[in-house]
């Protein structure tokens, strides 16, 4: 049988003083052109914490909109709120700056993150309250040092500086005098990307009802790498995750091919377990400190605030079947080869069309599909376009190509079969995973019967091959009383299996 989605976790964290500090496009502005207007500009058209939890593809993010109503909301977002905003969501929360901090200190084995005293003292009760972190994650965090202490390590020894409302609260140290892989921007990048993968496991395995010791390998899909000069990429963030969240019969390891790396990772866990080599697999993903503020130039030329101000991170939880929730089928993936090309009719032709010839379906077959889902929001002002958009006009075109769609039906397409963009620019997240909460959901209720899940990934920005990349999978909803009539086994008894696991996740939310 097919191995489940037990439940999925998205995750924001609002974090300003990292896009002036940390990201690319402001970091490398300082070295060519230190004193441009563009810089000082910056902390002006930083959105507010209150503001980036009103956003609505932020809120439709953590799950307290779905896609279907953003899409009714009037195009651009930016200047509107929504009503009833909230920083907890059905899927996850847009997490504070300040509270962030801690997560990432709690996150810190080698004590390389300083944190100023009265820093500490301010934010620590706040941070404990919270219903997602645990007691043995705030007990990991300690009481803070001297903010000369702090200016010394980042005057003197080359510290990244941590910054909090544009003033020096802490820093993140080296972990080797000479390492580059080991600097202290590098253990900035990885510290970040896993405290938020923490958060988004925190919240996945909650949603998922399932208990932590339940989780048996964990598959980290960020866009970084850990390691040091003899191995700088040996990992293993999913293990260093898994450690913090409490998962201690976890194992793990990571998989990495760009953008598209989330739906390899999902592919390789539904394999795992439907192999039986574990029961229950993790697929997290922490956020990407260089993309913050990328397009931040076209936002504040066009009179927009800096949009790309959070951090992204999501989990879902792959288990035997169940049942009950959707699964993913292995026998309908697609997959970009060597020998594929890099056209986009190639490409979408390679992802789409070729699984579902396999298995005997058209296009229109597949009820949502979810390719590169970027807020165009933020794209759309730096050129970029409706990304979105862009892939079901090609998806669409193809269908008519081969007679499975009439010209006609081109522009109903796109809404009936597409999704408006949400998720933030964080590289690797907007690739078809942002759906997946919502696809199972839906296929649950009734909405839509199957979703196919997109990744595609840009492998010539690593300057090892010219090639691009893509895979993808459908959700469907559970077949596993199909599959037991065909074995023999009784309606009576398939229904008694459902009946258990229902009431089993009952429980599951009752004890949240």
């Amino acid at each position: 049988m097919n191995s489940v989605i037990k439940g999925a976790s998205y995750v924001l964290v609002h974090t300003p003083d990292m896009v002036l500090y940390n990201g690319t496009t402001q970091t490398t502005e300082k070295i060519v052109n230190p004193e441009s207007d563009y810089l000082k500009a910056v902390p002006e058209n930083l959105r507010t914490y209150e503001e980036a939890v009103s956003y609505w593809p932020n809120q439709t993010y953590i799950g307290n909109a779905h896609p279907d109503d953003l899409a009714k909301v009037e195009f651009p977002w930016y200047d509107k709120k929504k009503d009833g905003a909230e920083r907890y969501g059905k899927y996850g929360e847009i997490m504070p700056e300040e509270e962030f901090l801690l997560l990432v200190q709690a996150s810190d084995m080698f004590e390389v993150v300083k944190l100023e005293s009265g820093f500490v003292a301010a934010h620590k009760e706040a941070f404990a309250k919270n219903p997602i972190i645990s007691e043995d994650i705030v007990a990991r965090i300690v009481d803070g040092c001297e903010l000369s202490e702090i200016e010394k390590f980042v005057n003197e020894e080359h510290a990244e500086g941590l910054y909090y409302e544009g003033k020096l609260i802490g820093c993140v140290k080296a972990a080797h005098d000479i390492d580059t892989n080991l600097s202290a921007h590098v253990m900035h990048e990885n510290l970040m990307s896993k405290a938020s993968s923490v958060l988004a496991l925190l919240y996945a395995i909650r949603n998922a009802g399932v208990a932590k010791e339940d989780i048996e390998y964990v598959v980290d899909c960020a866009e970084e790498a850990c390691g040091d000069m003899n191995q700088r990429g040996g990992g293993n963030f999913a293990k260093a995750a898994a450690e913090v969240a409490g998962l201690t019969n976890a194992s793990g390891s990571d998989a990495r091919g760009f953008c598209a790396a989330p739906v390899h990772a999902l592919i390789e866990a539904a394999a795992l377990v439907k192999s039986g080599a574990y029961k229950t697999v993790a697929v997290t993903s922490g956020g990407c400190t260089a993309k913050l503020g990328m397009n931040g130039k076209d936002h504040i030329k066009k009179g927009l605030p800096i949009l790309e101000d959070c951090l992204g991170g999501f989990a879902v939880i792959i288990s035997e079947n169940d049942g009950v929730n959707p699964e993913i089928d292995l026998s309908l993936l697609g997959r970009h080869s060597v020998g594929t090309g890099s056209a986009p009719q190639a490409v979408i032709g390679s992802l789409v069309a070729d699984p579902l010839d396999r298995a005997g379906l058209k296009i229109t077959d597949i009820d949502k599909f979810s390719p590169e889902m970027q807020n165009p929001d933020i794209t759309k002002p730096a050129g970029a376009g409706d990304v979105p958009l862009a892939n079901y006009k090609m998806i669409a075109a193809l269908a008519v190509k081969r007679g499975e769609l009439d010209r006609k039906e081109l522009a109903n397409f796109t809404t009936s079969h597409g999704l408006t963009g949400w998720a933030p620019t964080q590289g690797h997240i907007p690739s078809g995973v942002p759906y997946i909460g919502f696809a199972c959901e839906d296929i649950l209720a009734g909405k839509i019967k199957n979703a196919m899940i997109i990744g595609k990934g840009s492998l010539f920005l690593g300057r090892m091959t010219n090639l691009f990349d893509g895979v993808s999978f459908v959700i469907h909803g559970n077949t596993s009383s199909e599959e037991s009539a065909a074995a023999g086994v009784s309606e009576e008894e398939v229904k008694k299996m459902i009946a258990k696991a229902m009431k089993e996740f009952a429980a599951a939310l009752m004890a949240e």
